[in-house]
């Protein structure tokens, strides 16, 4: 028994390893293969002692359970940011919620700004176009009043073009080049309320101050350049006027939009060198047939209001190749921003 106490109080060395990824070794995995019909034969002491240095190798294999399996495990995102950063982030998302708000707020006053200056201007054109024999009504059935629109507004054009006819041409010109750009800006996909009205002021200021008035005096031009009526002057006008006079005006217009844009001189030449063919070879689609009827059938003071006609679908063309490079080459910069933020996250 002595034997036995002093076998037992010793104390083994016990070293402590961790094993993070293992679970406990269980004794009875060791007892079970050491339990054989052997142990049975062996005396009580032998057993004693075949017991106690078995529990003593199981606890030299056991291995210490570490602190750190008790310890939440820390989110980590994927730009490497831990938990501070990313509470920090749902603060600012709170702030985005309410930037998101005032976008909003913003958008749907611009609509109404914009919804108002349609109708407004859209009722007046038909009011005026509508009254314009208020003084001859009496007396008259609604039938007559629709009757003599038509013909005593066209009386009313013609008598502002002896009158003025620069400024009733430059006129024509600005109201067609507004919508033209408005058309162009709904052709773009937004809303039909939801245009950019500095944009379209600007188209329009272009065809009232140039158009109108360089149209007017390049006419008069060709027909001093061609005065003849032979059949071969109507084809020699068209191509003058798609080669030298489309050349020249598609450049004024893409040039005085980018001035008015505030743009550099180095963006406007690389855009419309960019552009300048594209824009010419457009205009072949389109405008040799409508000169056909141009030089060959109107006369020269009503040109100027059946071009306008057909440039209601040539300045949409226009006013889409000038903008969209000038909106590409301003998201640039910002696309470029976003992907350098994101390929260099913020150091730990």
């Amino acid at each position: 028994m002595a034997a036995l106490n002093s076998i037992a109080c010793r104390k083994p060395i016990v070293k402590s390893q961790s094993f993070p990824d293992f679970s406990p070794i269980l004794p009875s995995t060791r007892l079970s293969h050491k339990t054989s019909s052997n142990l049975l034969k062996l005396n009580p002491k032998n057993r004693r002692n075949w017991v106690i240095q078995s529990v003593t190798e199981d606890k030299e294999l056991a291995p210490k359970k570490n602190s750190h399996f008790h310890e939440p495990k820390k989110l980590l995102f994927p730009n490497g940011s831990k938990t501070l950063e990313a509470s920090s982030s749902e603060v600012g998302g709170g702030h985005g919620d309410g930037g998101d708000g005032h976008d909003d707020v913003e958008k749907l006053s611009s609509r109404a700004i914009n919804a108002s200056i349609v109708l407004g201007f859209g009722t007046l054109a038909v009011s005026k176009l509508l009254t314009i024999d208020h003084d001859y009504w009496h007396g008259w059935t609604l039938y007559e009043v629709l009757r003599y629109v038509p013909q005593h507004n066209w009386i009313a054009y013609e008598q502002a073009l002896k009158a003025n006819p620069v400024i009733a041409k430059m006129a024509i010109s600005g109201i067609v080049y507004s919508i033209g750009d408005w058309i162009a800006q709904c052709y773009e996909g937004k809303p039909l309320f939801d245009f950019d009205r500095t944009r379209m002021f600007r188209s329009g200021l272009v065809g009232f101050t140039l158009h109108g008035s360089l149209s007017h005096y390049y006419y008069q031009f060709c027909e001093a350049l061609f005065p003849s009526d032979d059949w071969w002057v109507v084809p020699a006008k068209v191509i003058f006027d798609q080669t030298v006079w489309a050349a020249i005006w598609n450049s004024i217009y893409f040039v005085i939009l980018g001035f008015l844009r505030f743009e550099s001189s180095a963006n406007i030449y690389k855009e419309l060198k960019a552009t300048f063919w594209p824009m010419l070879t457009a205009g072949w689609k389109l405008w040799p047939f409508a000169h056909v009827i141009t030089y060959g059938v109107i006369p020269i003071e009503q040109r100027l209001l059946w071009v306008d006609c057909v440039e209601l679908i040539w300045v949409t063309i226009l006013s889409t190749y000038s903008n969209e490079k000038s909106e590409a080459r301003i998201t640039e910069p910002t696309m470029d921003a976003d992907s350098n933020s994101s390929n260099n996250p913020p150091e730990e």
